[in-house]
């Protein structure tokens, strides 16, 4: 039992270290393996990431407007995962944003160069990001800061199923994580859900009363947003690619956000 937990205490660190600047034990190890597995503790790292944000976005709001604490949040996010979401949904839609072939797709999103479609994707999504997450907060703080790091929890489930329900698009032997171009088992999905259930729990237990339409409105908008991906990748790659994989977690994410705040706001 010990032995068991330890090694899910690995598992999570790689996963942290994966999207992550935060520097782990040197206890922890490495093995290639660890770097699939660890898939199932995407949405706990997800949690901390959101943590983190949140706690800056409620300091913000304290000191400066809400969206100037929006833009001071978003800021510390990014400094801490070094971009790693953003940079996969600029590939994905420079790739898949215009009418090219499936190898044409998958060679552009192997191109370190941003294109138009890129920065028009990153410039959309990070400011309905911004503007959704300032009309949270001017409604209410509290539930601003909830929404946010449930949102980063229940966002990196996309990734988690998608790896499961698609095959790898690339060149698995020239894949850049290649552990992670493997499909992720049904079980492995289970235990990432595990995440999602207590991140609920704690939501549930946290938002004010009436607070609660927002989670499920998110829950569904999420959930809907996943399999329109799923359809399109497989349409489009016929699989998923690491690029991909961080526009989901973004898309998804965005998605889950104006649907928390359209419950707020029809309430």
């Amino acid at each position: 039992m010990a032995a068991a937990l330890l090694h899910e205490l690995r598992l999570f660190f790689i996963a942290l270290q994966f999207f992550t600047r935060v520097p782990i034990p040197s206890w922890v190890g490495f093995e290639p393996v660890w770097l699939q597995q660890c898939a199932r503790h995407f949405p706990g790292v997800g949690a901390v990431i959101g943590a983190v944000g949140a706690g800056a976005l409620a300091l913000g709001a304290l000191c400066w407007p809400p969206a100037v604490a929006v833009g001071v949040a978003m800021a510390v996010g990014v400094v801490l995962t070094g971009g790693f979401h953003e940079d996969g949904l600029a590939d994905t839609f420079d790739a898949l944003g215009g009418w090219v072939s499936r190898e044409r797709a998958l060679t552009i999103m192997k191109d370190s160069r941003i294109g138009s479609y890129g920065a028009l994707a990153l410039v959309l999504v990070l400011g309905l990001r911004a503007a959704t997450l300032t009309a949270l907060v001017t409604l209410d703080l509290r539930t601003a800061v909830i929404a946010w790091v449930w949102v980063q929890c229940a966002s990196r489930l996309a990734p988690v199923w998608l790896t499961h329900r698609l095959p790898y698009a690339g060149d698995a032997e020239h894949a850049k994580a290649k552990p992670l171009a493997m499909q992720v088992s049904g079980s492995g999905v289970v235990a990432a859900s595990g995440w999602l259930v207590l991140a609920c729990g704690a939501a549930v237990w946290a938002l004010p009363a009436g607070g609660q339409g927002g989670l499920g409105a998110a829950l569904l908008a999420g959930a809907l947003a996943t399999l329109a991906l799923q359809r399109w990748l497989r349409a489009r790659l016929g699989g998923f690619t690491g690029d991909t994989l961080g526009a989901s977690q973004q898309l998804s994410e965005l998605a889950m956000l104006l649907a928390w705040l359209g419950a707020l706001h029809g309430a």
